[in-house]
């Protein structure tokens, strides 16, 4: 059989010929429909008319096999769609009904491909979204900034969702990812604030020794120097190391410049006298400091809101005290120190008690009762001490490294080491509730 008898039998077997009029059979739910007239004669007008629809299934087959070859299916679902609608209208005499629910058939397919993508891609990007929003309470900036980077890569990358969620998750990735940002530069410019008190607290100090280090006024300006060290010591910060390095050599040199004339004046004066600042002898300032160690440890004894007054007299008292040698300064200092952590510790534990009372939150009345009261709250202010403590040392190390974060993890470091302070002083008093229980 020749090729074209081949098409000129499937033409008759899905056209005629009416007329001049060359028709397609109905098919599908679509009537019968003119698709051309006969020119040469109806063999070769039919034959035409079968060539068309070849060259139609031509490309449908051409188009269902790329579809099958490739990855991203649903980019060829608006071709599959053209030319299916083109199968209601298209000039030609075949099997259009079979081409039709092919089309059909690769049309279900994508879509089900493509709702099984969206669904993988609103998986992706809620994860996304999750994963900034875990970094809203870091304070590792660079890292976190770069790992946004990321991130935000991966959200491009992500192909579609559902249309009804994509403003949703858009304006929350966006919300997330801005939310950081703003944390940061809020973090940045309060940390340049701080940077600037501290270092116009550094400078302050510096200009007042400066003013003082050719002082002839001895005994009261060694004093004022002392105060002057004992402040630079509280400052509450701190500052990049060579800003900080640069601070402290102008302070120190100035507190050099003085006591080296002051060791002259006291050798020309007074060779064989060991003082301190305030003209006493070194071993009085420590005999004083001890007394006052030794009034503090006392005042657990007094009422609390006498200890409490008391307690900033000593602590006012204790500066006026000229230095003590060696290690005995510190140790001295230290019990000083813990006597007067424990005294506030004690108010603030006694006002805690006054204001369940008040509140009818505590009906307790013998001593056993109230003894369990005030070591269940100082249990819970340890839980709570140590929670600020963990979230600080969590913090500190997830500090990077770097110059720029030396006043942030001094400031950490500080902050961490009160709070063990605390920890220790309050369960001390713990331990002194008992005593006081079986006494």
């Amino acid at each position: 059989m020749e090729p074209t008898d081949h098409l000129l039998a499937e033409a008759r077997r899905y056209g005629y010929i009416q007329g001049d009029q060359v028709w397609l059979h109905p098919f599908m739910n679509l009537p019968a429909r003119q698709v051309g007239q006969v020119k040469e004669s109806e063999e070769a007008s039919l034959a035409y008319f079968a060539q068309r629809f070849e060259a139609f299934r031509t490309k449908v087959d051409d188009l269902l096999h790329k579809m099958e070859e490739a990855e991203n299916k649903g980019s060829f679902l608006m071709k599959a769609l053209h030319l299916k609608e083109q199968v209601a209208s298209y000039d030609g005499l075949g099997d259009f009904e079979s081409l039709h629910r092919r089309l059909t058939d690769a049309e279900e397919n994508i879509k089900v491909l493509v709702a099984r993508n969206r669904e993988k891609n609103l998986s992706t990007k809620i994860n996304l979204i999750k994963e900034v929003e875990a970094l809203h309470d870091t304070v590792d900036w660079q890292g976190a900034a770069d790992t946004i980077k990321e991130l935000r890569q991966a959200w491009i990358k992500t192909g579609p969702v559902e249309k009804q969620l994509i403003e949703e998750l858009d304006a929350r990735f966006h919300d997330a990812v801005e939310g950081f940002f703003a944390k940061r530069k809020q973090f940045q410019a309060e940390k340049k604030a701080m940077t600037n008190r501290v270092y116009d607290k550094y400078k302050e100090l510096i200009h007042k020794s400066e003013a003082l280090k050719n002082s002839t006024e001895f005994e009261e300006t060694t004093r004022k120097l002392k105060q002057l060290q004992q402040d630079w010591k509280e400052v509450d910060g701190s500052l990049p190391r060579k800003q900080a390095n640069e601070l402290w050599t102008r302070f120190r040199a100035a507190h050099n410049h003085f006591f080296e004339r002051l060791k002259e004046h006291i050798n020309t004066k007074r060779p064989e006298a060991t003082t301190g600042g305030n003209g006493s002898s070194a071993d009085e300032n420590l005999n004083r400091k001890r007394a006052l160690v030794g009034e503090a440890v006392a005042l657990l004894e007094r009422p609390m809101g006498e200890a409490v007054a008391r307690a900033k007299e000593l602590q006012a008292a204790w500066k006026k005290v000229g230095p003590v040698r060696g290690e005995e300064s510190d140790r001295v200092w230290e019990q000083f120190l813990a006597a007067c952590d424990k005294v506030f510790e004690l108010s603030a534990l006694e006002h805690f008690v006054r204001k369940r009372q008040a509140n009818g939150l505590d009906t307790s009345s013998t001593p056993e009762e109230q003894y369990n009261v005030r070591v269940q709250a100082l249990r819970d202010f340890i839980k709570y001490d140590r929670q600020e403590q963990e979230v600080l040392e969590e913090n500190l190390g997830k500090l990077s490294d770097t110059p720029g974060n030396e006043a942030f993890r001094t400031m950490l470091q500080g902050k961490i080491r009160t709070f063990e302070r605390k920890i220790r002083t309050k369960n001390e008093l713990i331990e002194l509730l008992r005593q006081r229980l079986v006494a």
